[in-house]
């Protein structure tokens, strides 16, 4: 488990110079208050989200999850629900926000579908050659946990994923990595559903 070198900023500016390997120093009482007040409605309260329409939060980078908030008070990235949400929130706030969900316990899912998850993971880590869709695992990583510039995919909600995938297809969503709409564009929904399904597993 990453080593959570966090702590209480109460009042105080917040540093976002930070050592590799650490987490910035941030306002995690803030960052719960905050939290408490409208993210947990829709991620829950420890950001594992119990609903197929909501994304899991915990565990991932608070860089990448910064990054999304940013997009999404820019207007780079769409959502009705996203974007009230975020306005009122300072870039201090959002970062905060990342590191207090970087730091909550994630858990893997059980998959009832045994041979479709089978699927996903051939997929997940070979790819497709007859179709020239590359393996997530060589941007994601084997178990699926990412990068500060690449989110976590481990533990993710299944419909949540298929749907960013599609999004992606449809080239809706425009503020990440452009290299996932030649992938999704490739993508039967076979091929999506495995996937999101095997991605869920991962601890």
């Amino acid at each position: 488990m990453k080593k959570i070198t966090a702590t209480l900023l109460l009042g105080c500016a917040v540093p976002l110079g930070f050592a590799a390997g650490e987490l910035p120093q941030v306002n995690l009482e803030r960052a719960a208050e905050i939290n408490g007040g409208r993210c947990m409605l829709c991620h829950g309260p420890e950001g594992d989200s119990s609903s197929p329409l909501y994304p899991r939060l915990a565990g991932q980078h608070h860089q990448y999850i910064a990054k999304q908030l940013g997009d999404f008070k820019s207007g780079r990235r769409k959502s009705d629900t996203m974007t009230g949400m975020v306005q009122d929130l300072t870039e201090e706030e959002m970062l905060a926000l990342g590191v207090f969900f970087e730091t909550k316990p994630t858990k893997p899912r059980e998959a009832r579908d045994q041979d479709l998850a089978a699927v996903g993971r051939f997929v997940f880590h070979r790819g497709n050659e007859f179709s020239g869709v590359a393996a997530c695992a060589s941007c994601h990583g084997d178990k699926g946990l990412g990068t500060e510039k690449l989110p976590r995919l481990a533990g993710q909600v299944p419909r949540y994923t298929e749907a960013q995938l599609r999004s992606f297809n449809k080239r809706e969503r425009t503020n990440d990595n452009e290299i996932m709409h030649s992938i999704a564009s490739k993508l039967t929904e076979l091929e999506v559903k495995a996937v999101a399904l095997y991605i869920s597993t991962l601890d």
